[in-house]
């Protein structure tokens, strides 16, 4: 995570792509998909960072800042174009 928090995002996605390769526990995995999420809401990518909050929430119904972040992302949508 120490690239994402120095703003290294380039290199934070392609760590977080190969831990969702090599990672087999389920809950873990969600919080790697959902922090590409916010990598991607951070670039502006929100129809990328969507479809990860997706994908995390397929793994963990139950993680309430992925539905904030998506809440945000489709208020924003609203008010000017992705």
């Amino acid at each position: 995570m120490l690239p994402q928090s120095e703003g290294n995002y380039a290199e934070a996605l392609q760590n977080y792509y190969e831990a969702t390769r090599l990672e087999i526990d389920p809950y873990d995995r969600n919080y790697i998909l959902y922090n590409i999420g916010l990598i991607h809401t951070s670039n502006g990518e929100h129809t990328k960072a969507l479809e990860y909050y997706f994908r995390a929430l397929e793994r963990n119904p139950f993680l309430p800042q992925a539905f904030n972040n998506m809440a945000v992302i489709c208020h924003y949508a609203r008010l000017s174009p992705l």
